[in-house]
């Protein structure tokens, strides 16, 4: 029975991964988003993959440029049809558009992020890492408190 499954990939490797995967017949969605006129993975590093396991998963695993299939001890785990769908739904003409959250923060702000896994999480700005990529917050969850990258385009300045 085909599932969705993630691909981990080797650096640098996804648009390689996703050629070869289609020139096999797989079907393997590989999100994107257009920034400085350059075309880059959304998820850099992995992408999601159809295809019947354990049929195909020797096929799929050692295929040049694939690093891993995202899984426990068991084996790979299959994801939900609905997330695929919920990514594929913020596509205009095959590009995930990146929105815009008000002003940026700066250092000490109270932030939110905004999308993602993490989306409503809240936490204090704590710096930039590696020219404005990404931001480094406190997280504030529950009595927990850690460090976490965040891509700088998924926060939100929270408004007092």
């Amino acid at each position: 029975m085909n599932n969705w499954y993630v691909l981990n990939t080797k650096p640098k490797k996804e648009f390689q991964v996703e050629r070869l995967f289609q020139q096999g017949g797989f079907e393997v969605y590989n999100p994107k988003y257009r920034s400085d006129n350059r075309i880059h993975p959304f998820f850099p590093g992995y992408q999601f993959i159809l295809f019947d396991h354990p049929a195909q998963y020797k096929m799929v695993k050692y295929t040049r440029g694939v690093k891993r299939i995202v899984g426990n001890d068991e084996g790979p785990i299959p994801i939900d049809t609905d997330i695929v769908e919920a990514v594929r739904s913020r596509e205009i003409d095959g590009f995930i558009e990146l929105e815009k959250y008000g002003s940026i923060p700066e250092v000490g702000d109270e932030i939110e992020v905004a999308e993602g896994a993490l989306k409503g999480m809240r936490g204090i700005f704590k710096k930039e890492i590696s020219g404005s990529d990404r931001v480094l917050i406190l997280l504030n969850f529950v009595s927990y408190q850690g460090k976490m990258l965040v891509d700088k385009k998924k926060v939100k300045k929270v408004l007092s």
